[in-house]
């Protein structure tokens, strides 16, 4: 299996706080039923989010934690990519990551992932529309999995929990950015489907990773958007 494919699990880095773990068993969850005793081995992890509980980062919780990582990159639960089967793609955007999730429906018709993704986004993309950050997820996903999905027979279905893309469905004057990312959509054959957050997507987990969301002396944080003319500066008149 190609490191790549899985990095993004990989190299998940230990939670440090509570939401880490929620993150963490929420991706979890999409994929318990290819692990055995699942529930056992996540148990360390789900005390940590009881209420009253203090966050401690017990050598149960780290062997829990590892073990998980190891077993949502390896088969049973990654599948190897077949150029015969229909693609799913799941992505998601946050105000400073993108991610997504390659999947694709195996021979038992259970949906399995081929392969995960995220990217922190850079200063300038983090004051980007919320429209252009859904957009951009999906460039990035189509350009880390390229030679997967360009020239796919059948459509690839792209799935994102937000209607902002929309946007994009009406006649616009594109900036040079956006005018790139259409040239680029059209070498290959997708639909995007809309899926609402609250039926769960995996990407969002992968957003959501304290590891990726800037702290203080961030350049994201420092080149955010500001007003230009306070209102005190126009005349009323």
């Amino acid at each position: 299996m190609d490191p790549e494919k899985v990095r993004t699990v990989r190299d998940w880095k230990t939670p440090t706080c509570v939401t880490d773990v929620q993150a963490f068993l929420g991706f979890g969850n999409f994929y318990r039923r290819f692990i055995r005793d699942y529930s056992k081995i996540t148990a360390p992890l789900n005390r940590l989010t009881k209420k009253g509980v203090p966050f401690c980062w017990t050598t149960d919780c780290r062997n829990a934690f590892e073990s998980l990582k190891t077993a949502f990159s390896t088969a049973p639960i990654l599948a190897p990519f077949d150029w015969e089967k229909n693609v799913i793609l799941e992505t998601d955007a946050s105000d400073y990551v993108s991610a997504g999730v390659l999947s694709q429906v195996g021979d038992d018709r259970i949906l399995r992932p081929v392969a995960f993704f995220s990217k922190k986004h850079t200063a300038t993309e983090c004051n980007y529309e919320i429209y252009d950050k859904e957009l951009m997820a999906i460039i990035r996903c189509f350009e880390e999995w390229r030679p997967e999905l360009e020239g796919a027979s059948s459509p690839i279905k792209v799935i994102t929990d937000h209607r902002n893309l929309e946007y994009f469905t009406t006649t616009k004057l594109l900036n040079r950015r956006q005018a790139r990312w259409s040239e680029f959509l059209s070498r290959f054959n997708f639909q995007i489907t809309y899926r609402p957050g609250k039926q769960g997507a995996k990407p969002d987990a992968l957003t959501r990773r304290s590891e990726d969301l800037p702290k203080e002396g961030d350049e994201r944080l420092l080149h955010q958007s500001q007003t230009v003319l306070k209102r005190e500066n126009l005349d009323p008149r």
